[in-house]
């Protein structure tokens, strides 16, 4: 064991709120699952349980672990963890349908008390169809990439904490919003037609390359930053960059090809999950509570 791999290790004190916190999510999910599968089991069969603890797992293993120890020591470190936030642990926390699960693990009272009036709020309706609404997530997803891969930004949110927190959330933030539109997780409804998906994800793909490539064939360091950090097994900084911009490459074009790809065969086979459980007034009395699940 190198003695930076070492003192890495050795240095990590877990998140303990951050860990607490993820743990809630999923014990309210878990709670509220258990009452929806029982009432529902062909809207919520236990993959998209599944499905949500290993988002929170994935949410884990990028912020609450050791792996957060070697992202400022190892740029191609950096890029899994970006990996995992961006798109593996958006996509599966958003596949497992959360929201009415989510409301429903809540007491009932907290439920009507915190989740009501949202539900009736014009001021929130407004602004959640504005931030769902597929351009708005997919400018807001590229803004996040680019602005946070620039030198300046990235080395900033390598030199202090807060500012690592910060890129963290946006990351994940426009991830949540750029996935929502292509999972299209249950009740929403979808505002583009589902053809529109397949240039929304080969665009993002498109950028996501660009991106790769400028690591793997700029020539020079882009993160200076990296150079004055111990060596862990051997990688020069150069070395680092290239497969860092590899692992963006290649799993990144992966993760969106292979959605598209499903959108075709859905496409080819489509289904109609319209009907009574899609509607407004049904979702408002069902999430808050107002009317039993049958």
């Amino acid at each position: 064991m190198t003695s930076a791999f070492q003192n890495a290790v050795e240095s990590w004190n877990p998140p303990l709120a951050t860990i607490a916190a993820l743990l809630i999510l999923a014990t309210l999910y878990a709670r509220g699952f258990s009452r929806l599968h029982r009432q529902m089991p062909e809207r919520f069969p236990l993959w998209r349980l599944a499905s949500f603890i290993g988002g929170i797992g994935a949410l884990l293993v990028a912020v609450a672990s050791p792996l957060e120890e070697f992202d400022d020591v190892l740029l191609q470190v950096h890029m899994a963890q970006h990996l995992i936030l961006m798109i593996l642990a958006p996509g599966l926390l958003l596949a497992s349908a959360p929201a009415i699960p989510m409301v429903r693990g809540l007491p009932p009272r907290a439920a009507k008390t915190l989740v009501g009036p949202l539900l009736r709020s014009r001021t929130v309706r407004v602004g959640f169809a504005w931030l769902t609404q597929p351009w708005v997530c997919w400018i807001a997803f590229a803004v996040a990439t680019w602005g946070w891969h620039l030198p300046t930004t990235f080395q900033l949110a390598l030199r202090s904490a807060g500012w690592h927190v910060v890129e963290h959330v946006c990351f994940f933030t426009t991830a949540l919003m750029f996935w929502y539109p292509v999972v299209q997780p249950w009740p929403s409804v979808s505002r583009w037609p589902r053809w529109a998906m397949l240039p929304y994800l080969l665009l993002a793909d498109g950028q996501n390359t660009i991106l790769s490539a400028l690591f793997i064939f700029s020539g020079r360091l882009l993160y200076p930053y990296y150079a004055t950090v111990p060596r862990i097994a051997g990688f020069t900084p150069m070395n680092d960059q290239i497969v860092a911009g590899a692992i963006m490459w290649v799993p990144g074009s992966i993760f969106y090809l292979v959605p598209a790809a499903l959108i075709v065969f859905e496409m080819l086979a489509p289904q109609n999950l319209a009907g009574r459980f899609t509607r407004p007034d049904y979702l408002h009395r069902r999430v808050t509570g107002e009317v039993p699940f049958s």
